[in-house]
């Protein structure tokens, strides 16, 4: 089964983004690469806060070679600028994708979607670097708002500069 995995960068006190909506905080050290990640995924599910953040960042220009999805209440569904925007729920956007062959799916943020896919369980991995840096507001990872998610972890790595990244796949009661 495609498995969805939730893959941010954070800051230790778990903002994705400062409250304006900047990342400037992150980094990627040179000894730290995504490449096995992005290996393991041929689709991308994003809100559409991060994919503007993602446009700016990118010069205007979002680059990815995956199929990615844009979910909106704002914007009309249908495809545009590579991307799919829909208005779908998470949840039936991933029964969807999950009917089709493919690798995992990248759920890239914001926290509100995250929260949305939480609630709705469908998220199988966390996949979390955590920079060194205390913002003390911004936007969170995890906004309030869903049931308790058990998790365990699957890996850690330390990276020069303080970075960490850590894996956490879920535990599912049978």
């Amino acid at each position: 089964m495609r498995k969805v995995i939730l893959g941010v960068g954070v800051s230790i006190d778990g903002y994705i983004a400062r409250k304006n909506g900047a990342v400037d905080f992150l980094f990627i050290p040179k000894d730290y690469s995504m490449a096995e990640f992005v290996k393991e995924v041929d689709g991308a599910v994003m809100g559409r806060k991060t994919f503007e953040m993602a446009l700016k960042l990118g010069g205007g220009s979002f680059g990815s070679p995956m199929k990615s999805f844009v979910f909106s209440r704002s914007k009309p569904a249908g495809e545009r600028q590579g991307v799919t925007y829909t208005n779908k729920t998470p949840a039936r956007l991933i029964a969807e994708l999950r009917k089709q062959k493919g690798k995992h799916i990248w759920l890239m943020g914001g926290g509100e979607l995250a929260r949305s896919f939480l609630k709705a369980d469908l998220v199988e991995e966390l996949y979390i670097g955590v920079v060194p840096v205390l913002l003390g507001a911004g936007i969170p990872l995890f906004p309030s708002g869903f049931p308790q998610r058990e998790f365990k972890l699957a890996e850690n790595k330390t990276y020069s500069k303080g970075l960490i990244s850590v894996r956490y796949s879920r535990l599912r009661k049978h």
